[in-house]
């Protein structure tokens, strides 16, 4: 059974909200303004690695929520997006297209005509990778982008409806008839009918977050109804200790693979497509969303904090063995639920990606507990 939350005052998300905008100034990098792919711990110290124009999206939208909020971001958000526009040849697939639209709808929504003008979504959904093979995850950063780009430019609507239509139409035909998502159209052979009824957590809650507003600004029957759906599933699998598990089968509804656990599972990426049905269709997930947040503080199953002041980060996630996970996936597949893994199995991973902490603040910054 489901404990209580505990940690769901203004003064607990207050503080969260402060940590993640804290720690994002040691993820930037000001020669190249572009956050990195990661922060590493190593013996001398958190390190920066690689640069991530695609997480550098993400957290520019999580800043101007932040800003959006009354407070400040600590990086100045404009430049950062003028320099992303400035030269889109690093565009190589349509997912990464369609999270430029949709931050230009949140940050820049004058400069959108210019952007459809210079960018064909269109056939980069239908020839690009992840948009031939009908990705969920990046699919719905596609519909997304078209949602929020035709509220923020209402005159742009009509132009937008026949590629959102057509995206969503899509990404229907990955949905399995419990409510989950695979991760991408079933293809021929072994490997294409396994990433085709398998989806991860996030080929849930991406389409959840872009069937709500897609209800919105484009009156789709039914979106409402799936992104519900979507959402009653992962709600209805959550852990006993708050946990958004991994692994979804499209085809039985069930999880397949509980671990790792991620923790931008749990204070950002839940809670964002959870708000956004809260936001949309005045439905309230504020139990299971603040349930998650307590894995965060410790209620995980290495009774251990995973937001380290110090370093001002959130690590990554507690994952198990490589062994130890390979088993609980074979259970998983032969309807056989796994025992918690016990606490010399599992292990802290001492990394914190900077889309992580601006998704909590896209989640989270303005959000007044009830």
């Amino acid at each position: 059974m489901l404990t209580r939350p505990t940690h769901q005052t203004q003064e607990d998300i207050d503080t969260l909200v402060k940590q993640a905008a804290s720690g994002l100034v040691q993820m930037f990098d000001p020669e190249q303004r572009l956050f990195c792919s990661r922060m590493l711990r190593t013996p001398a110290g958190m390190v920066r690695d690689g640069i991530s124009r695609r997480y550098t999206m993400m957290t520019l939208m999580g800043l101007q929520r932040l800003e959006t909020s009354g407070q400040t971001s600590p990086i100045a958000i404009e430049p950062v997006l003028s320099g992303l526009l400035k030269d889109t040849n690093w565009i190589d697939n349509a997912g990464d297209m369609g999270l430029l639209l949709w931050t230009c709808a949140l940050i820049a929504p004058n400069r959108i005509p210019e952007f459809l003008a210079k960018h064909d979504l269109k056939a980069a959904a239908q020839t690009l990778p992840d948009g031939r093979e009908n990705r969920t995850m990046e699919l719905s950063w596609v519909l997304s982008g078209l949602a929020h780009a035709a509220l923020a430019l209402p005159s742009e609507r009509q132009r937008l409806k026949p590629l959102a239509s057509e995206i969503y139409q899509r990404l229907l035909g990955n949905r399995g008839a419990h409510g989950a998502f695979g991760h991408q159209a079933q293809a021929g052979g072994l490997r294409g009918l396994f990433r085709g009824r398998l989806g991860s957590f996030a080929d849930q809650v991406y389409p959840i977050y872009a069937f709500s507003w897609t209800s919105l600004a484009f009156a789709f029957p039914d979106a409402l109804q799936h992104a519900m759906a979507c959402a009653a599933s992962i709600c209805r699998h959550q852990g006993a200790r708050g946990q958004w598990w991994w692994h979804y089968d499209s085809k039985s509804g069930e999880v397949i693979g509980k671990y790792p656990v991620y923790s931008v599972h749990q204070h950002a990426m839940g809670p964002m497509a959870l708000f956004a049905l809260t936001d949309v269709a005045e439905k309230d997930f504020s139990r299971e969303i603040y349930l998650g947040l307590e894995w965060i503080y410790g209620q995980n199953e290495l009774k251990q904090d995973m937001r380290d002041s110090e370093s001002q980060v959130v690590w990554r996630c507690i994952r198990p063995t490589r062994s130890r996970r390979y088993v609980d996936q074979a259970l998983s597949m032969l309807r056989m639920d796994p025992n918690e893994p016990a606490p010399q199995d599992l292990h802290v991973l001492h990394e914190c990606w900077p889309y992580e902490l601006g998704w909590l603040l896209y989640a989270f910054a303005g959000r007044h507990v009830q």
